[in-house]
């Protein structure tokens, strides 16, 4: 899979941890930066990655700031995004399986290098369930298109 990956001056070093964690998966990463430690928006970050997947461009994203909060909620902005903040590998799978979340977003204050990385695999390995889970997903799809 092609895997954006963004985040901004806070979590630019759990970023590049998690894009040797997400390559040593067999992964291709798509990185959108930031690229220094000077302050930058989270939202210029998680938008251009987001929209890598909404046109499949990428097939998810992992998006990384100070809390994850942040960078869900800019992404979720983008039409066709399943985000979530996630700070426990049992909600990245439970994410994949039921929400078909397409985007994670990690906080570096909140989860360490080795949560992270448990994280991300989950939300790498883990498939959607489709059946009694794909009718809310396609409720959110009519909602959001109108």
């Amino acid at each position: 899979m092609r895997i954006a990956v963004a985040s901004d001056h806070v979590g630019k070093p759990l970023r590049e941890h998690l894009t040797k964690v997400i390559t040593e998966l067999g992964h291709e990463v798509v990185d959108f930066g930031t690229d220094d430690t000077d302050p930058v928006s989270y939202c210029d970050r998680a938008f251009p990655a987001s929209e890598a997947v909404a046109n499949g461009e990428c097939d998810r994203a992992v998006l990384v700031c100070g809390g994850g909060i942040g960078m869900a909620l800019a992404a979720n902005k983008v039409v066709g995004i399943r985000a979530a903040a996630v700070s426990d590998a049992w909600s990245a799978r439970l994410g994949r399986e039921h929400q078909d979340l397409n985007v994670i977003a990690v906080g570096a204050g909140a989860v360490g290098p080795a949560n992270a990385a448990m994280i991300v695999t989950e939300f790498l390995t883990t498939e959607f369930e489709g059946g009694r889970f794909a009718g809310p997903l396609a409720a959110i799809a009519q909602y959001e298109s109108r």
